[in-house]
């Protein structure tokens, strides 16, 4: 048996495959911020040991930068306590003798996409995933591209204003993560009109503790359904989000120049409103020369992707 981890800012996944490498059984908890890396741990040592065998092979997908040889944490941006870690260490405690391979989650999720989702006809995907962080992987023939260790396609590190010496600078992950995103709805709130959709869903979800208000966190998920009912601040952020995002892209698209651009991650379920907008946007952010631009695709796994991913990057040949 096969056990693939998903480790986030807001969600652990775990799931175990079937004899063909789908999911067949799956785990899923939120994430306690206040009880940090302990609090995961113990989740996942918990529901290995309810696994009706152990695992002979397990993938991860970490929600932040990971030496990738050694399977050691370098930090979690969003959950304290994971600095320095040995994740594989202390898995190949939990199950003596299991094959154990730790990668950035966006990585995973890239690999996933390749091998079994949206961008299985393509060599060269570049995957971005905007949930509550926000990162990228590049997959070239199947394989995962490694940079030098402790990461590589960090897409959300990239400076939009740099830092100065009255300015902290803004990244693109401070700019269109979903937390991010979450925090500009939650400031546009007190100045739109009462008959605002976005207003009344968001307010609405607000009242009845399904999302919350400090630090805002949930707002984003309304846009889509804002967009369908026209609420013009709605489409306003979309197009916002999409311009912002296509120049990231483009610094990736100079650089590697991908057959495919992947969006993923809980943002991505804006859908084709977002999609569009960046592949609106893109062109005039890439050199004439690489025209057209790489083909702008919307994630197909969903929320298995980081899961599917790491059971994909446990297969043979991955390994060989």
């Amino acid at each position: 048996m096969t056990l693939g981890i998903e480790i986030g800012g807001t969600k652990i996944q775990l799931v175990t495959s079937d004899l063909t490498g789908w999911i067949d059984h799956r785990y899923r908890f939120r994430v306690n911020p206040s009880a940090g890396a302990d609090g995961i741990l113990h989740q996942i040592a918990t529901t290995i040991a309810q696994l009706p065998e152990p695992p002979q092979a397990i993938g991860v997908g970490f929600g932040g930068p990971v030496d990738w040889q050694t399977g050691r944490v370098a930090t979690s941006h969003q959950v304290g306590g994971w600095a320095g870690f040995d994740l594989a260490g202390w898995l190949r405690i939990q199950v003596p003798g299991a094959q154990v391979r730790i990668e950035n989650d966006a990585n995973v999720a890239a690999l996933g996409e390749a091998r079994r989702g949206v961008a299985t006809g393509f060599r060269r995907v570049f995957y971005v995933t905007l949930g509550s962080g926000m990162g990228g992987g590049l997959v070239v023939d199947k394989q995962l591209y490694h940079g030098a260790s402790p990461g590589e396609a960090e897409i959300g590190q990239l400076w939009l204003v740099p830092p100065g010496d009255s300015s902290p600078g803004q990244t693109l992950e401070q700019t269109v993560s979903g937390w991010a995103v979450d925090q500009q709805i939650a400031d546009l709130l007190p100045q739109l009109p009462s008959d605002s959709a976005l207003k009344t869903m968001v307010l609405g979800a607000q009242a009845e503790g399904v999302i919350q208000q400090h630090p805002p966190r949930g707002q984003a998920k309304y846009l889509h359904a804002a967009y369908e009912a026209s609420d013009p601040v709605a489409r306003m952020l979309i197009e916002q989000i999409g311009s912002i995002l296509a120049l990231g892209l483009s610094h990736a698209i100079h650089l590697y120049h991908p057959d495919a651009v992947v969006l993923g991650g809980g943002l991505s379920l804006i859908g084709e409103p977002l999609r569009a907008a960046v592949r609106q946007a893109l062109p005039r952010f890439v050199m004439k020369a690489f025209h057209p631009a790489p083909i702008i695709l919307l994630a197909k796994l969903g929320e298995d992707a980081v899961p599917a991913g790491a059971l994909a990057m446990m297969n043979d040949d991955y390994l060989n």
